[in-house]
């Protein structure tokens, strides 16, 4: 019998293809996405409604006293003797629009009488059915006040025993158009900010402090990190007093700054007249510029800017000092000793073994405190206030929004930041952080 050409095929597998998950993980998978859902939710909510409100707000003419809708205003008066029977007396209600840009509609005033009280001219917008008074108008225009004016008389049951009829609190109601629900959009807004070029000044300062107080930042840190990393007697005690500027609540230590810097009293200003540095107190929280000779050229150094920028460092470095020298005492010391064999210095051993190692994470701290420093608000407002120089976005978010009482301003300076940050974001991922991986 001739053999057969085919060979034997071994049965085959039913085995799930490379990188798909099998029933079992599916349903796992998709009850871990259930079960996470309503933390997923919550977290998205909190971060992106506040974005979406400010991203709305920036397209809407909208300013502090727009946040609370157009509202009817009423108070109600008696001219006249009420507590004589069959005397008429007038009782006047006094309407106001409170807003001063949004109209009023179907405006409605109801309110009760006492007993004994009967209306005998209730005028040509009111009507009164036993003791209960309505009155309609077609609306209040914008800042628009109006009076409404009743004859009424009272009887002897009500003079024996006279109740105001003022005690009686009327209600009024109406429809409004809110500013921050309606359909009004508009571009205004950034046209302004970007028109100004107060707006370019403030962006330049901006980014000027935050690089420089980032920069400084990690300096210190690593500066401090080198210095604590080899053991010596009271090094927990130093690590400790380093953490203070970071620990300490910003409104003391801001204000130390500005006690012992004021030009008048401060202990730094004393000490400069001391050492004839300075012949009178220098400002630095106060003074804008400061003319230098820098090899026989004059220039205006950005006095108060720089002082800003010293105190984000100096109130910041404890952060990158202890990221630092956690990563410093996980290098191999042995990597240190083949160096120190083969002939290298301190600062060689610095320069080859532990700056390649600390590249890393000194980009990470780089991208967290620049995020950090863009956004920093309240070390500049508590030290100068913005003045002198130092205004920066954050600040100007603050002046639009509530010196300014422009809200939609306010808010498109803050989109301005969102969006920076967003393109500092992207352009770090993906070259600086690509490159250190």
């Amino acid at each position: 019998m001739a053999p057969s050409n085919s060979t034997a095929q071994p049965p085959a597998t039913s085995q799930p293809r490379k990188g798909k998950l099998g029933p079992m993980a599916r349903r796992e998978a998709r009850l871990a996405l259930w079960m996470l859902a309503p933390t997923f939710l919550i977290v998205m909510g909190i971060v992106l409604f506040p974005l979406l409100a400010n991203f709305w707000i920036s397209v809407k003419p909208v300013t502090l006293s727009d946040l609370r809708p157009p509202t009817p205003v009423v108070s109600e008066r008696v001219r006249g003797d009420f507590d004589i029977a069959g005397q008429e007396f007038e009782i006047q209600y006094r309407l106001r629009n409170s807003s001063r840009d949004g109209d009023i509609t179907d405006v409605v005033l109801t309110d009760t009488l006492p007993a004994g009280i009967t209306v005998t001219d209730p005028g040509d917008v009111c009507t009164v059915t036993g003791s209960e008074v309505r009155c309609a108008l077609d609306g209040l225009p914008a800042g628009e006040r109006t009076r409404l004016k009743m004859t009424a008389v009272a009887d002897e049951t009500f003079a024996a025993n006279p109740v105001s009829p003022r005690d009686s609190e009327p209600t009024v109601t109406g429809t409004a158009e809110n500013i921050l629900t309606n359909s009004e959009f508009t571009l205004d807004n950034f046209a302004r900010i970007f028109d100004s070029h107060e707006f370019w000044s403030v962006l330049w300062v901006t980014i000027t402090y935050t690089v420089f107080g980032t920069l400084g930042a990690l300096v210190l840190g690593l500066f401090a990190a080198q210095m604590l990393n080899k053991p010596f007697a009271g090094r927990s005690i130093i690590r400790g007093l380093f953490l203070f500027p970071y620990v300490a609540p910003v409104i003391a230590v801001a204000f130390t700054w500005v006690i012992l810097l004021d030009p008048f009293n401060g202990t730094f200003n004393a000490i400069l007249q001391r050492m004839n540095l300075a012949d009178e107190g220098v400002n630095f929280f106060g003074q804008r510029d400061i003319p230098i000779d820098v090899f026989g050229l004059t220039i205006d150094f950005p006095l108060a800017l720089a002082t800003v920028i010293a105190f984000e460092a100096w109130r910041y470095f404890p952060l990158s000092f202890l990221f630092i020298l956690a990563r410093m005492q996980s290098i191999s010391s042995d990597m240190y000793e083949a160096a120190e064999v083969d002939g290298a210095t301190p600062l060689q051993q610095f320069w080859h073994i532990s700056l390649p190692q600390l590249l890393g994470i000194l980009s990470t701290l780089f991208l967290l405190r620049f995020i950090w420093t863009f956004n920093k608000f309240d070390d500049i407002f508590l030290l100068t206030g913005g003045a002198a120089g130092t205004r920066t976005l954050t600040v100007d978010v603050y002046e639009q929004g509530f010196a300014l009482s422009n809200l939609g301003a306010g808010a498109a300076v803050a989109v301005a930041i969102f969006i920076l940050l967003l393109v500092f974001a992207v352009f770090y991922f993906k070259f600086v952080h690509r490159e250190d991986s």
